[in-house]
């Protein structure tokens, strides 16, 4: 289901900066990338070694309930990973920069 999530978010905007806090979302789904090294361990043992060092703290709210995960830049995407070992995609141009209040 975050699978489908990521890959069918229906944002528009232009691919941002990755230096701030970034949000996609889907009616009431919501995925978010901060700017601070991943510290989940539980994400870390997934990924490899030598890519560790690349990902970065994420979090993603699904159906109401909250997952943790981790991110890097691919190319025109981000990969995330999340702690239970699933895995997806989003276009960096479904990214917006959050708002803050």
């Amino acid at each position: 289901m975050r699978t489908v999530l990521v890959l069918c978010a229906a944002l528009a905007a232009a691919a941002p900066a990755l230096s701030q806090n970034l949000v996609a979302r889907q009616g009431e789904d919501m995925i978010r990338l901060a700017d601070v090294p991943c510290a989940n361990a539980g994400v870390l043992e997934i990924v490899p070694a030598q890519f560790q060092s690349e990902y970065m703290q994420a979090s993603a709210v699904v159906h109401g309930q909250t997952f943790s995960a981790c991110w890097r830049k691919a190319g025109a995407m981000v990969h995330l990973v999340y702690e239970d070992g699933d895995q997806g995609l989003v276009p960096l141009t479904d990214l917006k920069a959050e708002l803050q209040a």
